[in-house]
């Protein structure tokens, strides 16, 4: 008699065939973001691509230099959201302080670094104004108090804790102020004429009571663990460690090519690429289960001893 291998059920490769149509699709959209991102304008021409390890200038210029245990100017002016001129030390009065720089128009990571901080606090017991201060201050001079009080109270829409509104500062400046501060956070940007942005690293900064430098927070995820421990920590005068940069930069979205900018466009890519890598190893590792079951029931089926037609059946006499 032929022994016919058991059939591998027919619902068990739908999964299979979904994950790797979508492998397909993920990978035609990485190709076709990496070509382009948005519709060009009417005249557009297609510019030769930048080679790997071409930079653009901006980019050469800006970061974070992390300057643990520097002292930041508390006496330095600057103006807080309903006009009044305040001094930085006002904002140090025993707790520990979380500082975000930002432009408040900016149209790329700005808010999303306000907004993955607020998500991180809403995580935490710790209450704003009572354990810790909150201070944003904005690079740009342009920007004046009425637009610092407008994104004050858009992030209080998200940050309803008890002692939110006092706990959270929304500065604004001159240019002297600002690069006395920024200079000495180690908080590095330029202004791109081209497209009239700035460019800038994305992060924030803790700092001690008494306006030490102490941890570095960089990217736009602050897992809310490090954030707690860093303002413990903080809190008690304790300095970080120098962490690996792993910066993210904000340029630039440019509205007359409908293109992202190079760094950008290239996160964009990663990120695609990694989605593509996990569906693999997720089929693989399906792939390997399917073939380890079909072997198991094979090898079943061969060990089982043949059936006897002269032997009565079970429960027949």
């Amino acid at each position: 008699m032929t022994r016919q291998s058991p059939q591998t059920p027919q619902g068990s490769q739908t999964p299979l065939k979904i994950v790797l149509s979508a492998i397909l699709v993920c990978s035609a959209a990485v190709a076709a973001d990496a070509q382009m991102t948005g519709t060009p304008t009417p005249g557009y021409r297609v510019s030769p691509g930048l080679p790997a390890s071409a930079v653009p200038a901006p980019l050469r210029e800006i970061g974070f230099d992390q300057n643990l245990n520097h002292q930041v100017p508390l006496d330095v002016e600057l103006r807080d959201e309903r006009g009044r001129v305040v001094r930085l030390a006002e904002y140090f009065r025993g707790r520990p302080v979380v500082m975000a720089f930002v432009y408040y128009d900016c149209p790329m990571l700005c808010s999303r670094v306000l907004s993955a901080m607020i998500s991180s606090l809403n995580v935490l017991a710790l209450e704003p104004a009572r354990d810790f201060e909150i201070v944003a201050v904005s690079f740009d001079p342009r920007e004046t108090p009425a637009i610092a009080a407008a994104h004050k109270m858009t992030v209080l829409q998200r940050y309803e804790r008890q002692g939110a509104a006092e706990g959270l500062h929304f500065l604004t400046g001159d240019q002297p102020s600002i690069d006395r501060l920024t200079k000495t956070a180690g908080f590095r940007y330029v202004w791109d004429q081209e497209t009239r942005q700035f460019a800038h690293p994305a992060g924030l900064v803790v700092l001690t009571p008494d306006g030490r430098l102490a941890r570095y927070l960089f990217g736009l995820e602050y897992g809310p663990r490090d954030l707690r421990f860093a303002l413990i920590e903080a809190s008690a005068g304790g300095i970080g460690r120098a962490v690996d940069p792993l910066l993210l930069y904000c340029y630039h979205y440019d509205p007359m090519t409908g293109r992202y900018g190079f760094v950008v466009m290239r996160a964009l890519r990663l990120a695609g690429g990694a989605t593509v890598l996990s569906l693999a190893i997720f089929v693989a590792v399906m792939v390997r289960r399917d073939r380890h079951r079909t072997s198991a029931r094979g090898y079943e089926t061969a060990t089982d001893p043949p059936s006897d037609p002269s032997r009565p059946a079970p429960g027949t006499q």
